[in-house]
């Protein structure tokens, strides 16, 4: 049989929705909360505004579509980092530890669900262009598509896995070619879990993010292995000339 590769996940975007009964809007404990994490050093949020949606602490960025913010809405606590340099264990860490400043401030009992979003890019190592990976190896498919009479500038799939005794929480995976660069595919998890309590310490939030994250980089990744092989035989289907890059 083959050999399988291994990746090295490139994370773009960190993302995570904390879900809550509708509250007035209420500046003034955010700011309280954006003032206790600067007496405590090592601030993950330098700024503090006020939106007509709700108070937002974020970060300067330098990179176009990059973001670094914590919103709080009058529905919801949200969490994102884009094009950041935050790992996924420190944003689940931050995402645990503001909510829980937040939620005292508030007087939030509960959150009534919580969303992770994570994206990340992988380059195929058997294939120079993600859509021959797609088309060729993981479909399967020949000349098929010339029935449209063009090209698919875009080749993906979805699934939707359903929560078990296991594992909680639904997850919603895509795995695209990534139009910025031929050579990168593209993977996202929409996972959702069940309510959790907010008058207590938010382990349950921070675990739910690492619990995404595995799911994308473990059986995902696995699964996009096990077609990405040696051999692959059409790696150069769709043009370009092999750059190097692993």
């Amino acid at each position: 049989m083959a050999k399988t590769t291994v990746y090295a996940p490139r994370t773009i975007s960190l993302v995570t929705d904390l879900m809550h009964p509708v509250v007035p809007s209420d500046p003034a404990a955010i700011q309280r909360v954006h003032d206790q994490l600067f007496r405590g050093g090592s601030p993950p949020y330098s700024s503090f505004l006020v939106s007509p949606a709700g108070a937002v602490l974020s970060n300067p960025v330098a990179s176009p579509g990059a973001n670094s913010f914590a919103a709080f809405r009058p529905d919801r606590f949200q969490f994102c980092e884009e094009l950041s340099s935050v790992t996924h264990d420190e944003f689940a860490a931050r995402v645990r530890s503001v909510s829980e400043k937040v939620a005292a401030q508030r007087g939030l009992q509960f959150f009534t669900g919580q969303q992770v979003t994570l994206r990340t890019l992988v380059n195929p190592r058997a294939f120079q262009d993600s859509r021959a990976y797609l088309r060729h190896a993981m479909f399967g498919f020949d000349d098929e598509t010339e029935i449209f009479g063009a090209d698919p500038a875009l080749l993906g799939i979805r699934f939707v896995f359903p929560p078990t005794p296991e594992r909680p929480g639904s997850h919603g995976l895509r795995i695209e070619s990534w139009a910025n660069d031929p050579r990168s595919l593209f993977l996202e998890i929409v996972s959702t879990y069940g309510p959790v309590r907010a008058d207590a310490a938010l382990v349950q939030v921070e675990e739910n993010i690492h619990a995404s994250y595995r799911f994308l980089t473990e059986p995902a990744m696995r699964f996009v292995a096990g077609f990405d092989t040696n051999g692959g035989g059409a790696e150069d289907d769709d043009g370009g000339e092999d750059d190097g890059r692993p």
